[in-house]
């Protein structure tokens, strides 16, 4: 609208008034009742297309009120592109605030600390959020995307999409998009948790902490779990691991179905049983308890522990004592049906 088209209006407007007909300007800024309507307002859509649209939607009831409430509160060129739930038994007003300040349709979705990339490909594409092809171009390979903080040989971004829960305008909700919110959130959050490192330390860090992530169950025994693993670290024997087992062959072990013999010997640089040190990069998204762990690990002479089936584990010295844990651990299991545990 140009600025003697508003003039003109707001005269009209002035003139309508003095003529007695203040009921009438109210009553075209009523609400027009009915269901909520999805529209997308496209970039660039000025003021008057946007009205039309509300028009035909049977959102507002005159093109001209709109037009004649937005000069008045100075909103013509503030109106927001994007994708929109407005409620026809909303005032005129109401529907103009709402676009003017962009509340459009979000969306909210939560990815669990411990998820690796082919577990939030899948959630993404059974929320039809995008295609997994998608997801993995942006995290895998020579074109994934590329941040300052990481080196760039770096061959995929498991480990470094922060896990958490992320809101996102409907319009936004893309690959790259989401994507780069993970990213950011963890350089903003992650990050100032680092221990003082060069960027390749860094990627050893989060790699420790996302073994972490995956064997701890109880919050307070994640630093210790941390401090046996450095320890193991520092005197070169394997982590023995069976989260990276697990992971390097897309296993998943259950009390009745525990990894194999076979299975850990099995060799991956990912195999933690069979590699000394810690595996090329992390197994999944480490929350930031596990990395706080995992840069200050509880100073131990623990070497070794088993994991109960309640979620806690029985830490030993030595392998002797690794040994009877182990025994322990077998009897509580051939328990659990006379007790009536799962």
């Amino acid at each position: 609208m140009s600025r003697l088209q508003g003039i003109l209006l707001a005269g009209l407007l002035i003139l309508t008034l003095g003529l007695g007909g203040w009921s009438a300007w109210q009553q075209s800024l009523a609400p027009v009742g009915g269901s909520v309507v999805r529209l997308k307002i496209q970039p660039g859509s000025g003021s008057s297309a946007i009205g039309d649209e509300l028009v035909q939607a049977k959102v507002i009831r005159s093109i001209w009120s709109w037009r004649a409430y937005l000069l008045l509160k100075g909103w013509q060129n503030q109106l927001q592109a994007g994708t929109y739930d407005l409620d026809p038994s909303q005032g005129l007003p109401q529907i103009a605030e709402q676009v003017a300040r962009g509340r459009v349709v979000q969306v909210r979705f939560t990815i669990p600390e411990g998820w690796n990339l082919k577990q939030m490909s899948r959630y993404f594409a059974q929320q039809q959020f995008f295609v997994e092809a998608d997801f993995w171009r942006l995290v895998k390979g020579k074109d994934r995307v590329q941040v300052p903080w990481l080196p760039a040989e770096l061959p995929l971004l498991e480990g470094f999409l922060y896990p958490d829960t992320y809101q996102l305008a409907l319009d936004q909700v893309t690959a790259r998009h989401v994507v780069d919110q993970m990213l950011e959130r963890f350089e903003r959050v992650a990050l100032p948790l680092a221990p003082p490192s060069q960027t390749q330390a860094l990627v050893a860090w989060v790699t420790l902490a996302s073994i972490v992530e995956r064997e701890a169950v109880v919050p307070q025994e994640r630093p210790l779990i941390a401090g046996v693993f450095w320890s193991r670290l520092q005197k070169k024997i394997p982590l023995g691991a069976d989260p990276t087992v697990e992971y390097a062959f897309g296993l998943q072990q259950t009390p009745d179905r525990p990894l194999t013999f076979k299975q850990v010997r099995q060799y991956s640089p990912y195999n933690t049983y069979v590699v000394t040190g810690l595996p090329p990069a992390p197994i999944a998204a480490p929350g930031k308890a596990s990395l706080e762990s995992a840069a200050r690990p509880l100073e131990t002479d623990y070497l070794y522990f088993m994991a109960r089936y309640d979620g806690t584990h029985i830490f030993s010295r030595t392998e002797q004592e690794h040994e009877q844990a182990k025994q322990i651990v077998r009897k509580q299991r051939r328990q659990l049906p006379r007790i009536g545990l799962p």
